[in-house]
Formats: C-alpha cells, sequence, structure tokens
C-alpha cells in the first residue's frame, strides 16, 4: 500500500440547489456533484499535480470508453509526453473497500486503454502497479512523470 500525503488545497465549494453541493474541477473546468468519490478524485488530482509534478495538461477525467459492446467511464487518465495512455486511476468513495472486484474493474478498462501503471485509491489508501512481462507488479511508491 502507498501512503498519500495530500497537499492543502482551496477547494471551491457551493451548494447551488438544497443537499447538492458542486465542487469546482479545475481540469474539466466546470462545476460537479460533489460525492464520496469525487471528493477523492479531487484530492487525489492536487496529489499528482502539487505533489507528484504530473502535467494537468495529461491528465484525462471521467472520459468515456468502449469495454466490448459496454459504454464505461475511467476516473483518470494520465498521458505519457507523446500523448500515449500511461496511467489508469480509479478512485472510490472513501468507505469503499479496495478489494479484487475494484482492480479487475480498473484490469477491465486496462483491456480497451492498456497502460503502462494502474491506480485503486479510496483516498485513505492507494495501490499502484506496474505491467510486467507476464502481470502487473505492486509498487511502493507512484511513479515520477518523467519515468
Amino acid at each position: 500500500m502507498i501512503k498519500i500525503y495530500y497537499p492543502s488545497y482551496p477547494f471551491k465549494i457551493r451548494e447551488p440547489e438544497k443537499d447538492k453541493e458542486e465542487i469546482w474541477d479545475e481540469l474539466r473546468k466546470q462545476w460537479v456533484r460533489l460525492t464520496p468519490e469525487e471528493w477523492v478524485r479531487q484530492n487525489f488530482v492536487q496529489y499528482l499535480l502539487v505533489v507528484k509534478n504530473y502535467p494537468a495538461a495529461y491528465i484525462a477525467v471521467e472520459r468515456r470508453m468502449k469495454l466490448g459492446e459496454l459504454s464505461k467511464r475511467f476516473d483518470l487518465l494520465v498521458f505519457d509526453k507523446a500523448a500515449q495512455p500511461w496511467m489508469l486511476i480509479e478512485c472510490k468513495a472513501m468507505d469503499e473497500k479496495l478489494d479484487s472486484r475494484v482492480l479487475w474493474q480498473v484490469l477491465r478498462y486496462n483491456m480497451a486503454t492498456p497502460v503502462k501503471f494502474i491506480v485503486i485509491t479510496n483516498g485513505a489508501q492507494c495501490h499502484a502497479f506496474v505491467r510486467g512481462e507476464k502481470d502487473f507488479d505492486e509498487l511502493t511508491a507512484l511513479p515520477a512523470y518523467s519515468e
């Protein structure tokens, strides 16, 4: 498991309707519904940008992909300097357990969008894997963007 130290960030939050908070997504440049999963995603994005120095222009948020006949959405996809998919990140709410079901979900996404690194996080826990010769191997730290 990787220990993540999230940076302090002044998130913009509003409540346009009763009981429906929204958070400003800096990457998508729009207000989005503030769900528990979105809170994890926004904090993880800030970790990638501020702590790991990943370039914002190379991070895609919640885009559709085709998985056979199904249309799915990944949480975060980081592209390498050649604009090729490099890291796929699946975010879950903090109270959701990171089990084999979550790992298989992101591995299925990897079939549609092959990447070198996959990451699963619920904000409190984070696991990262690198593609090996036959399988994915678990990492003890997220790679630097330059890797």
